[in-house]
């Protein structure tokens, strides 16, 4: 069905958009596409931010909504979900190893079915794979992330934090 081909080419579409917080990271990768539908001539893209207040949001809309513009897509709508809200375990295989490929450690399991994240969570460097880390800043360059120094290599280095 050319629905279902449409659908397809889309999220192969979007998976070529970074994330603008964690550029090596697709908005696919991130997990944050929820759905990909079309409703008549109009493709509706259902995205869930990584937290209600993400100030990224609206230019990821504008990115999704320029890459299907710029692949011929005339009808774009942009449908934000928060239920159920996003977390970290939607992060795919990939997109955890571009983010340790760039320097920034993937984060753990958010454990949100388990209940809260447990503090002191072993976070490893991204650089040479040690345990032996510190946290410098609860606050990363992004609000989503976290500063970590690694005493081992000595490198700094951003943790994406669990959620």
């Amino acid at each position: 069905m050319v629905t279902d081909a449409l659908r397809a080419q889309v999220v192969a579409w979007l998976d070529d958009v970074p994330d603008p917080e964690l550029p090596p990271v697709s908005i696919t990768d991130l997990g944050i596409v929820r759905d990909v539908s079309v409703d008549g001539d109009t493709v509706v893209v259902a995205l869930t931010p990584t937290y209600a207040g993400c100030p990224a949001t609206d230019a990821i809309a504008a990115d999704v909504k320029r890459a299907l513009h710029d692949r011929g897509i005339d009808r774009v709508r942009i449908e934000r979900r928060l239920s159920p809200p996003w977390t970290t375990d939607w992060i795919t295989p990939r997109g955890r190893e571009r983010l340790q490929a760039e320097g920034i450690a993937p984060p753990g399991a958010a454990g949100l079915a388990d209940g809260p994240v447990v503090v002191g969570t072993i976070v490893r460097c991204p650089r040479c794979a040690s345990s032996s880390t510190t946290e410098i800043s609860h606050f990363g360059s992004t609000p989503c992330k976290a500063l970590y120094r690694c005493d081992a290599c000595k490198e700094p280095f951003d943790y994406v934090k669990p959620h």
